[in-house]
Parts: structure tokens; C-alpha cells; sequence
């Protein structure tokens, strides 16, 4: 039986993972913020220092936690951001590489924010970061990593696009003014938004755990990215409501912030999942229609 470690399980992507691990009768333990519960919980704080004895017997280790990007973007909630992903992940990493019985592979989140807002330009694994807070943080993310892969654990880090989940995220917010007719779509309508269904990263993941040839960053997003006009058209056309209603920029400014705004929800990334296809990957939802059929149909 594999033995899994997993850090961020209470959020979407951590709760269909955690399902997918039961049916395939892993035995899993999580990393939690304040008191362990029982033997299936570990107690951390991504802040400090963990003790490598701490981490040490896993087949493999999923690292998904940190602070919500969601939400105006003041200082303390950038460094909260900022902090919560770099200092937890390089301490676990560090961790990890002096452990005595390491783990075959470290799978550690990071995010399509790494490319920045780049238009109509095609991204693939290869491709260059980008600019912008979010493009800084995913590197620093990424490399704070690095420690792990140094003393040659597989370490795997996945850029996930946007992520369509029933519990929460951005779908979650979005249905709300869709189920009431006042959707419509974002800015110019015309940025790419690179989407990928919650079972496809639990299955991804899995997929990664299982794939000895897959290394390094990986692009966790849908094979068929959508504009942000057609997005809507289908959110509402699924939910059979009109989405008349189009959000421009400046509110989005008043609403969010101009930082947050423009890199979360006008910022445009036509991502390619070039690993997943290169490993043959059997996505479950490759059309937008077909995932939010499921999700919300």
C-alpha cells in the first residue's frame, strides 16, 4: 500500500485528491495547522522549520497549501500570498532532502501566474515566466522546491490553470450573479482562460505519482482553452440563463484592486498541457461544455 503525505487537503484540489486516494486504498496522512487530531494528522506551521524525522517513510509527497490569491490584494494579504507558498515549501523541501527514507516523488503546486499576461501567445512547459507579482511568486514557489530535487527526489511542479471545482474557487463566486441572469463577460471578453476540472488534477497528480519520465514543471490546464467571452457564453448557456451583463475593467479596479484585477481576472495565458499529452494522460474533461455540465448542470 502506498503511503502518501499531503499538505492543503482541506481545499478543493485536497478534497478530491483525498477521494481519489480512497478508492485506490492509499494510505494517506495530512499535514495540518495546529494540533494533530489522531494518527493520520501531522502538525505543522509552513512558517518554521520541520524536523526531517517528521516527513521521513512516504512513497510520495503532494504539496498543495498556501494562502488563497483570491480577495483585494493589500500589502499584509501580497505577503501572506508571497510567504505561505515560499517559506512552506522550502521547509518541507529542506525536510525532505535530510530525511533518512525519502519519498519517490515530491509533487509540489504552482500555477499558470508563472507566465504572466501574455495574450494571444501559445505556452507551453518551455516557455519563459512573465512579469508581474504573480509571475515572481510562482518562481520563488518553484524554487524554494529545489532542495528536494537536488538530493534526486522526483519533484514535479504543476502549474495548474484555472481550476473548476463544485466546492468553492472561482466557479463558486462566478455562479451566484450567473444563476441570477447578471453574468457576462470580464473586460474585453477577448483573454484566454486556461481551465482545467478538479477530477482532472486529482487524476493528473496521480498520473504524475505513477509517471517515472515526468519531472519539473508541468502544465495542469485543459487541452482546449477558451476566451473569456466564450467561457461565459457557456457558463450561462449550461445554466440556461442570459449573461448580458459585461464587467469592465474599472470596476474590477474598484472591486478588487488594480493589481488583483488585472493579474487574476483580466490577465490572459493560453497555456498548452504539453507533459500530460507528451505521457498520455486520459483527461476526462477536455471541452468546457462537458466540465460544466458536470460541475453545474
Amino acid at each position: 500500500m502506498d503511503r502518501i503525505l499531503i499538505t492543503g487537503a482541506s481545499g478543493p484540489i485536497g478534497a478530491a485528491l483525498l477521494a481519489l486516494f480512497e478508492s485506490q486504498h492509499m494510505q494517506v496522512v495530512r499535514m495540518v495547522r495546529g494540533r494533530a487530531r489522531n494518527d493520520a494528522q501531522i502538525s505543522w506551521d509552513p512558517l518554521a522549520p520541520l524536523q526531517p524525522v517528521t516527513v521521513s517513510g512516504f512513497d510520495a509527497v503532494v504539496h498543495l497549501a498556501g494562502e488563497s490569491i483570491v480577495g483585494r490584494w493589500t500589502a499584509e494579504k501580497q505577503k501572506a500570498i508571497r510567504e505561505s507558498r515560499i517559506h512552506g515549501t522550502r521547509h518541507l523541501a529542506a525536510a525532505l532532502a535530510e530525511c533518512q527514507d525519502k519519498p519517490r516523488v515530491f509533487v509540489c503546486a504552482s500555477a499558470i501566474g508563472f507566465y504572466g499576461n501574455r495574450g494571444d501567445e501559445v505556452l507551453r512547459e518551455e516557455s519563459a515566466g512573465g512579469g508581474g507579482f504573480l509571475a515572481e511568486v510562482c518562481r520563488e514557489w518553484e524554487d524554494a522546491s529545489q532542495a528536494a530535487s537536488a538530493v534526486g527526489i522526483r519533484t514535479v511542479n504543476i502549474r495548474t490553470g484555472l481550476v473548476l471545482s463544485p466546492k468553492g474557487g472561482a466557479l463558486g463566486k462566478m455562479l451566484t450573479p450567473f444563476k441570477l441572469g447578471l453574468g457576462g463577460r470580464i473586460g474585453s471578453g477577448r483573454q484566454w482562460s486556461s481551465w482545467i476540472h478538479v477530477d482532472d488534477v486529482a487524476g493528473g497528480i496521480h498520473h504524475v505519482m505513477r509517471t517515472e519520465s515526468l519531472a519539473g514543471p508541468a502544465n495542469f490546464v485543459a487541452p482546449n482553452p477558451v476566451r473569456n467571452a466564450e467561457f461565459t457564453k457557456v457558463l450561462a448557456s449550461v445554466l440556461k440563463r442570459p449573461a448580458f451583463f459585461p464587467v469592465p475593467a474599472l470596476a474590477l479596479h474598484l472591486a478588487f484592486g488594480r493589481m488583483a484585477a488585472d493579474e487574476l481576472l483580466l490577465s490572459s495565458q493560453r497555456v498548452e498541457p504539453g507533459k500530460l499529452n507528451a505521457t498520455d494522460y486520459p483527461f476526462r474533461f477536455r471541452e468546457l461544455r462537458t466540465a460544466l455540465e458536470d460541475l453545474v448542470g
